[in-house]
């Protein structure tokens, strides 16, 4: 029931000032009034607020290809101060997954934060691939996650507050599947639906991975296949077929939990998670972090079905291209490696799989443990294969 007295009061003050008290860039009365006779500014909301909507409809760029690129975050963060306390232990200056604080000899805080747009319509699923996402960063550098707050931007007035609930509820079940605990959260409103949790949790001193210890001689292995931004892109235009979508969002709600694991079981030293900035940008950073050069064997990393199809009809995002424009200054492509293949490992990944450089001797062990528990996508994917400045090699097959 509408109170027309609190209208009255309200709308009187936003025409007297020439615009709108809730959106000042809007006049008053505003189109939603004209069109639907409905004040928002006054409390009131449509009887039935959309609620059966597809979440990417409200985004521009879906999951992890809505962050900032490598080029514009790293002229950002340029020229801030360093960090000089000696219990940070890993901090942004070296561009890692996580940053970390040590406690005692025993144990040391691992933290990280990770908000974004919708990958998926579902928001059940949709919550479940921001937990998993941001539980990731804890798991690329060996910790344990523990404790987590939501993160969530959202617009009441245009979407119903149950799909908010089942986003929610999707992320804190899929939390509690990887032993965390949601304490409490934040929420603003805003035009596109945001969200995600900033993690912390616990890894002991001595056994953290990071992504500037890859040695020669080591194995990449990559636990998830790639392609979750193209098959999102091709979704949000209308070419993406049922079964592709199915498949991705199976596995970005995947916690990297297993993986983990036997990572930290094999006394794995550098690693990342391949999210935003695809496979080529993540493995940039290590490969200029660690000093060395890196092959990827691009006949042997796994894809998504329909990431081929959707690359030779030229379906790639704006994502694909931000990645390229920075990683690409690190990257030798052979001429005998399919465009398509190279433009794979620039895709924006969402809960992507883990990228582990693992010793050559444990590489062979550390598959047949990943196979066994069921990551059955898991490949080995090239090699670092000397020392150098941070170089990539993308070669058609070893």
């Amino acid at each position: 029931m509408i109170d027309y007295e609190k209208r009255k009061r309200i709308m009187g003050r936003s025409v007297k000032l020439g615009h709108c008290i809730c959106n000042p860039k809007d006049p008053c009365p505003c189109d939603l009034f004209k069109q639907k006779n409905i004040c928002l500014c006054a409390g009131e909301r449509e009887e039935e607020a959309a609620e059966d909507v597809p979440l990417t409809r409200f985004v521009e760029n879906a999951g992890c290809a809505s962050k900032i690129s490598q080029e514009d975050l790293k002229k950002a963060l340029s020229g801030l101060p360093h960090i000089f306390d000696p219990n940070v232990l890993v901090s942004s200056e070296t561009c890692d997954d996580a940053g970390i604080y040590k406690l005692d000899d025993e144990r040391a805080l691992v933290q990280s934060v990770d908000v974004f747009t919708p990958v998926v319509d579902d928001p059940y699923l949709f919550g479940q691939i921001a937990a998993a996402n941001s539980v990731s960063d804890i798991y690329a550098m060996g910790g344990k996650p523990l404790t987590a707050l939501s993160i969530i931007g959202f617009p009441m007035d245009r979407v119903s507050h149950r799909v908010m609930n089942k986003m929610m509820q999707g992320g804190i079940d899929k939390l509690r599947e990887a032993g965390t605990v949601v304490l409490g959260g934040l929420s603003i409103t805003t035009k596109e639906i945001l969200f995600g949790f900033a993690v912390t949790g616990l890894v002991n001193p001595k056994r953290i991975v990071t992504n500037d210890k890859a040695k020669p001689g080591d194995v990449l292995i990559l636990t998830k296949p790639l392609g979750t931004g193209t098959i999102s892109f091709a979704a949000q235009i209308g070419k993406a077929e049922a079964a592709w979508l199915e498949e991705i969002g199976r596995s970005m709600s995947e916690l990297n939990k297993t993986a983990a694991e036997i990572m930290v079981e094999a006394r794995v030293r550098a690693a990342t998670d391949v999210t935003g900035f695809g496979l080529l940008g993540h493995l940039s950073e290590i490969a200029v972090q660690s000093g060395v050069t890196a092959e990827v064997y691009s006949e042997n990393v796994p894809l998504f079905e329909g990431v081929l199809s959707c690359l030779r009809r030229q379906i790639i995002s704006g994502a694909v291209e931000r990645n390229r424009e920075y990683a690409s200054k690190f990257v030798e492509r052979d001429k005998d490696v399919d465009e398509e293949l190279e433009t794979a490992l620039y895709d924006p990944q969402t809960s992507g799989g883990l990228l582990m450089c693992v010793e050559a001797k444990k590489a062979g062990a550390v598959m047949r443990k990943l196979r066994k528990a069921g990551l059955e996508r898991a490949a080995m994917i090239g090699r670092i294969v000397g020392s150098s400045e941070g170089k990539i090699l993308v070669r058609r097959k070893a």
